[in-house]
C-alpha cells in the first residue's frame, strides 16, 4: 500500500538545486513536436531530446551533480562506475571537468563505440562478462582496492539529484508550448530518471502521470511494480536496447517509483526499431534503442494518447551510424 506522505532519496527542493548547479554545465535540450504527428494521434507527443545532450545523453546531469558534492581527498583518489555506456561517458565527462579521474567498468558485450567514446574523455575502462559476474561485486572489489569513490547510474540522492533536471525542464518547456501534460513515460533501466522524474512531477504537476517503460524482455520495474517487490529479470536473455538491460530495481528508486509510478509499460524490439526509424524521418533525431521505448510504447497504442498530451524523454542517441541504419533498415524492410 503506498504512503500517504513517503520519505524519499531525493526531494523536489534537491531537484531545484541542481538544476542551479548544473545551469551552465548541462544543455537546455529542447521539447520537440510535429503538428502532423499529433493530427495523425490525434494528441500532442512532445519529445525531449536528450540525445542533443553533452554526451549524447542525460547522464552527464546525475555523473556532475554527484561528483562535485565529493570531498576534496576523494575526487583525488578519483571515481568509478558500473555503466553499459551512456552513465559511462557522463562520469567520464563529469570527472574531466572536476579535475579528478574515472575508471569504468562496463559489460564486455557493449557495443565497442560506447567503449571507445568513453575512452576518449580520458576515463580507464574494463569489462566484466554480464552473466557470469555481478557488476556492483567488480565494482566494490576495485572499489576496496582503489579507494576511488562510487558514482552510481541510479542508486545514490545526488545522482537522481541530477537526473530530475530533465523533468524541470520538460514542466517549463510545455508551459511554454501551452501544454497541460497528462503524463510523462521514461526510459527505465535503473529507474533512477524515472523516480527523480516522478518526484517533479508529483511535486509540480500531480496531474501528470509517471509511466516506466522498458523492453519486454528486462520489464523487471513493470513487474515488481505489480508485485510490490523487487523481481529479477531472467538471465540469459538480450535485447536490442542495450542501455536499459538492467537485472532489477535497485533499493533506492524502487520505493520512490513503487509510491508515484502510474504503472509501467513495454515494447518489444520490433516497435522499437520503427519508433527509431520514425524519430529520425518526423523529429530529424537520432535514438538510440533503449531511448526509443518510449515513443514505441504511443506508436504501439500501449498507451492511448488521443486527446491527451504525452511527453517521452528521448535519454539518448549514443549509436554507431552502422548500427543505426542497420536497425532501422531491418524495420523498413518488414
Amino acid at each position: 500500500m503506498k504512503s500517504e506522505a513517503p520519505e524519499h532519496a531525493v526531494t523536489l527542493d534537491d531537484i531545484s538545486e541542481s538544476a542551479s548547479a548544473l545551469r551552465d554545465v548541462a544543455a537546455r535540450t529542447p521539447l520537440l513536436e510535429n503538428a502532423d504527428v499529433n493530427k495523425v494521434l490525434g494528441g500532442r507527443l512532445l519529445i525531449k531530446a536528450e540525445c542533443a545532450q553533452r554526451t549524447g545523453a542525460f547522464k552527464i546531469r546525475g555523473a556532475y551533480n554527484c561528483i562535485r558534492h565529493l570531498s576534496e581527498p576523494e575526487r583525488m583518489r578519483g571515481v568509478i562506475t558500473y555503466s553499459s555506456g551512456n552513465h559511462a561517458q557522463g562520469v567520464a565527462l563529469a570527472a574531466q571537468l572536476l579535475g579528478t579521474s574515472a575508471l569504468i567498468v562496463m559489460p564486455a558485450d557493449v557495443p565497442a563505440s560506447k567503449i571507445e567514446a568513453t575512452r576518449s574523455l580520458g576515463a580507464e575502462v574494463t569489462t566484466f562478462e554480464r552473466d557470469s559476474e555481478n557488476s556492483d561485486e567488480v565494482v566494490e572489489r576495485i572499489r576496496q582496492q582503489t579507494g576511488r569513490a562510487v558514482v552510481p547510474p541510479s542508486a545514490n540522492p545526488h545522482v537522481l539529484a541530477g537526473a530530475g533536471t530533465v523533468a524541470v525542464e520538460i514542466l517549463e518547456q510545455a508551459r511554454d508550448l501551452g501544454a497541460d501534460l497528462d503524463a510523462v513515460l521514461v526510459p527505465c533501466g535503473g529507474g533512477g530518471l524515472t523516480a527523480s522524474t516522478a518526484v517533479v512531477m508529483h511535486g509540480s504537476s500531480p496531474g501528470t502521470q509517471v509511466f516506466a517503460v522498458e523492453p519486454e524482455l528486462f520489464d523487471d520495474t513493470r513487474r515488481s511494480l505489480i508485485a510490490g517487490e523487487r523481481v529479477a529479470n531472467p538471465k540469459g536473455q538480450r535485447t536490442i536496447c542495450d542501455a536499459i538491460m538492467t537485472p532489477m530495481p535497485n533499493d533506492v528508486t524502487f520505493p520512490i517509483n513503487l509510491d508515484l509510478l502510474a504503472g509501467g509499460l513495454v515494447a518489444s524490439d520490433d516497435e522499437v526499431r520503427h519508433a527509431m526509424r520514425f524519430a529520425f524521418d518526423h523529429y530529424k533525431i537520432v535514438v538510440e534503442p533503449g531511448a526509443a521505448v518510449g515513443i514505441a510504447a504511443v506508436l504501439s497504442g500501449r498507451i492511448a494518447i488521443r486527446d491527451k498530451v504525452i511527453a517521452t524523454i528521448v535519454t539518448g542517441g549514443n549509436i554507431d551510424s552502422v548500427r543505426f541504419c542497420t536497425l532501422v533498415n531491418s524495420e523498413t524492410e518488414k
